[in-house]
């Protein structure tokens, strides 16, 4: 793929929606028609695909018994003809509102325009006839329209609720259209349209404004794109509508899957576009994994084989026209800090409760967690010291135990014990080098004869060291009649950077399994912030938190910096981000590629989680993110399954996915790399900055 291609939004299955706000009149279509023409013009110039507009914007909407007025038909029909004259030098399809006459009745109808051709009208199903509202006096409902066609603006064309537009050269551009009242039903005709194929929904919506009524909104909005998994773009009536009675604010949403994604400002006297790109392809996978999508549809009636997909081509956009829409470094650590709080709130009782559970089952007098000084250890005993305080047994029932190896640093075993004793927990130490010496030996391994030079510290030499660990881990739990907690986290799952069978990747119970690194660090800075624990607990944590990622299992020669995890299999903040849009979105690695370089170019621009250190922010260009994918790939796909298919349990903690294969993710053991490697060097350059 060349650069020019795979830096387009469309080749990786992103659209680019907007939602206007015009200024409105009080019944002047022919300036109506000049302002949306205005506007799209200037979403034209913002390589907009799709422009949704209010309900009834032609004709303006509060403008009572002039709807049922011959001049004004007259003069709605000239304004969408002078939008459709317009549309045919513009690139984005236009959804419009205007009153259209048919025989002896007049629908509240949505028209797409694109390119110089009205492709369809859809008439409002729902008409409220309630408190302020008096539509059924103007307004036929359009509920069981199908089929049918109209003649607007000198055009004949396809006419009812039973309409889809689907672009022929961006694949998963599906439209679908209902217009406000519609959302606010008990059976919202989108939700149909969804079930047919839809998978962008657009509201054309007047709705005045009451106290709370924008929450009201807000929430429909979010609830349809969530229950429909799909992009919902709202867009209602703001200034210069007539306030005779009523009021108008102007609000323009556009949600993606229960997400926000943009929204306007309210009560602005100037005309808005609000625009993001939607994720179709994300959409389209989400919908896929979720079988009950598919059941709805049946039991819907399968809409899809009686809906009308009217095609269009849009002539999509090439090359970098940017990414309208927040893409999170870290995926699993919102940068919102109120729900970084909350979602550290509930990953941290998640696994107390797990672990709480799993105690009471088995009756066990007490459990041993091999404590390193490193961040995986440490969460794990501090949840474990939660856990035996909600169950108002002493932490001396926790019997933690570093393990100092060939490569331990003191620094690290300092802090096991500092915490060890902060915690009150009955705190041992058993030095492991004389029986892996022996074990060594027993191997005729070259180590034991004496040599050191780097080739010496393989494999074998580092498993003998996590295997001894994991081995008196075991046989401590038998001698004390407890269990082990397993430390080991998420993402060193999803790379295999553990050790088999007895090594670090087994357990009794593994209470991190479902917590990716990036998220342990943070499960550890709100324990300090919220005062789970005492002062003297803080201290050390936050020492722990500074401490340089190592397995330490390989001495340093003097002069050299310790063994780095992150040196070896590249940044976790890199391979965190990987997992999440692989493993539980199922994009391809081009488009993971994609989007990382779009979180990660450029350190200065975009959100970072609370707190996050200046120091620590970094950027990634594009040879550094190939490079991680890559490995990334390697290990996930070819030969780090069957790990995972052998884990101990352990809670799942974050709904953007686990690994276990009782749970998430299910695959093969001897599985491999090679299509996902293919992917990569056939769709992903060298160099794509």
């Amino acid at each position: 793929m060349s650069p020019t291609a795979f830096r387009s939004i469309h080749t990786h299955g992103f659209v680019r929606v907007g939602a206007a706000t015009p200024r409105a009149t009080v019944g002047d279509p022919a300036r109506n028609a000049e302002i949306t023409v205005e506007i799209a013009e200037r979403a034209h110039d913002e390589d907009v695909d799709l422009v949704v507009f209010p309900e009834l914007n032609l004709s303006s909407y509060a403008i009572d018994d002039l709807h049922l007025q011959g001049g004004m038909h007259h003069a709605v029909d000239r304004a969408i003809a002078t939008v459709v004259d317009a549309s045919a030098a513009l690139h984005p399809v236009l959804l419009v509102g205007a009153p259209v006459p048919s025989g002896s009745t007049l629908y509240n109808c949505a028209l797409a325009i694109h390119r110089g051709r009205i492709l369809g009208v859809v008439p409002k199903s729902f008409l409220p006839n309630y408190r302020e509202y008096y539509e059924k006096r103007w307004f036929t409902p359009g509920a069981g329209v199908v089929g049918g066609r109209i003649t607007v603006a000198g055009q004949t064309v396809p006419f009812g609720t039973d309409l889809l537009f689907a672009a022929t050269d961006v694949p998963d551009f599906v439209l679908g259209m209902e217009i406000c009242e519609d959302f606010w039903a008990a059976t919202p005709p989108s939700t149909r349209a969804a079930l047919a194929g839809a998978v962008v929904l657009a509201n054309l919506s007047a709705s005045n404004v009451t106290i709370g009524k924008a929450r009201d909104r807000a929430l429909l909005c979010a609830s349809q794109s969530l229950r429909t998994l799909s992009a919902y773009v709202f867009s209602a009536s703001g200034p210069g509508e007539s306030t005779t009675e009523v009021a108008w604010d102007g609000q323009s949403l556009i949600h993606e899957n229960g997400r926000l994604l943009a929204a306007s400002a309210r009560f602005d006297d100037s005309e808005a576009l609000v625009v993001a790109d939607v994720d179709l392809g994300g959409l389209v996978s989400e919908r896929m994994r979720t079988p009950t999508f598919a059941d709805a549809a049946v039991a819907a009636g399968r809409p899809d084989t009686t809906v009308r997909r009217i095609d269009f081509e849009l002539g999509r956009t090439d090359g970098d026209i940017g990414l309208r829409r927040t893409i999170e470094r870290f995926p699993f650590v919102p940068s919102d800090r109120a729900r970084l709080d909350e979602d550290c709130y509930e990953a941290f009782n998640i696994q107390v409760d797990g672990l709480i559970r799993r105690l009471t089952a088995t009756g066990s007098r007490t459990l041993v967690v091999g404590v390193s000084g490193g961040i995986d250890s440490t969460h794990a005993l501090i949840v474990a010291a939660k856990a035996m305080d909600r169950l108002d047994r002493p932490r001396t029932d926790i019997i933690g135990v570093t393990m100092p190896g060939f490569a331990t640093s003191e620094g690290t075993k300092s802090n096991a014990w500092r915490l060890m004793r902060a915690l009150g927990i009955t705190a041992e130490e058993i030095d492991i080098r004389p029986a892996a010496e022996q074990m060594l030996a027993d191997l005729d391994h070259p180590y034991a004869k004496g040599e050191r030079d780097r080739s010496v510290y393989d494999t074998t030499f580092e498993n003998v060291q996590a295997g001894l660990r994991t081995d008196y881990l075991f046989r401590l739990a038998n001698h004390r009649h407890g269990f082990v907690l397993g430390t080991g986290d998420l993402s060193e799952m999803a790379l295999g950077w553990c050790t088999y069978g007895v090594g670090d990747q087994m357990s009794h119970y593994a209470v991190n399994t479902g917590v990716p690194k990036t998220l342990i660090q943070y499960l550890i800075r709100w324990a300090v912030a919220t005062d789970q624990y005492d002062g003297a607990t803080d201290e050390v944590l936050v020492d722990i938190l500074d401490t340089e990622i190592s397995p330490e299992l390989i001495p340093a020669e003097e002069g050299e910096e310790i063994q780095s995890t992150e040196a070896s299999i590249g940044p976790y903040e890199l391979h965190d981000f990987f997992l999440h849009h692989i493993a539980r979105r199922g994009r391809a690695p081009s488009t993971v590629a994609f989007l990382a370089w779009h979180a990660w170019r450029d350190a200065a621009v975009g959100e970072w989680p609370a707190d996050f250190p200046e120091e620590a922010r970094r950027a990634h260009d594009p040879a550094t993110i190939r490079r991680w994918l890559e490995v990334f790939l390697r290990r996930f796909f070819g030969f780090s399954q069957f790990k995972r298919s052998a884990m101990p349990n352990g809670p799942k903690v974050s709904g953007a996915g686990a690994l276990s294969p009782r749970g998430d993710w299910r695959a093969p053991s001897d599985g491999t790399a090679a299509p996902f490697l293919a992917e990569l060097a056939a769709n992903v350059p060298a160099d794509f900055s």
